[in-house]
């Protein structure tokens, strides 16, 4: 448990991400990131200007909150050395490549305002879903684009979104996830 904003908050173990952990695999399909146990998958593309990443992170806030059934959600903060963890003291669980996170029981309102918003990739966590994991949301440490997996009526309320209609597109498990016009590194 962490103090933060008046709160008391829980610190996620390797227990709560194992699923994600056993069904990711390296590659460049949307199995990198996301396991291939939902109906759906889409990417989302980080916008350059700042306005227009507020604009892509409300608006797949504001899908992800019409969609999920439970108010805690699982955040993950990315730990780059450089960009905020939110609980710098905290364990962190291993992900993807090694990569180190810390994971917070919290919500929407955390997630929309524990990252600054000048972060590059937008105040976003790295890594979201919520307890019943009916969706999972990822930003991979060196993606410009999001990865989400979830129902198909979520993926279709973010392809149909005014503020992530032409950042956002379907793909399939076995297809290459990179968003036309960005490189996988």
């Amino acid at each position: 448990m962490r103090s933060r904003d008046g709160s008391t908050w829980q610190i996620g173990t390797v227990a709560d991400v194992d699923w994600i952990v056993k069904g990711t695999s390296t590659g460049l399909s949307i199995t990198s990131a996301i396991p291939p146990v939902f109906p759906a998958y889409a990417t989302v593309v980080v916008p350059d200007p700042d306005i227009q990443r507020q604009a892509r992170d409300r608006a797949l806030l504001d899908v992800l909150s019409r969609r999920s059934t439970q108010e805690r959600w699982w955040l993950g903060y990315l730990d780059t050395g450089g960009s905020d963890v939110v609980f710098a003291d905290a364990p962190m669980v291993t992900l993807y490549a090694d990569w180190r996170y810390v994971l917070v029981s919290a919500g929407y309102e955390q997630a929309a305002r524990w990252r600054a918003i000048d972060h590059w990739k937008g105040c976003l966590p790295d890594l979201m879903f919520p307890g019943d994991r009916s969706w999972l949301v990822s930003t991979l440490w060196d993606d410009d684009w999001t990865c989400v997996g979830g129902s198909e009526r979520l993926i279709a309320e973010l392809l149909s979104h005014p503020y992530l209609e032409g950042h956002a597109r379907r793909v399939t498990v076995d297809e290459d996830a990179t968003p036309p016009g960005h490189r996988a590194l």
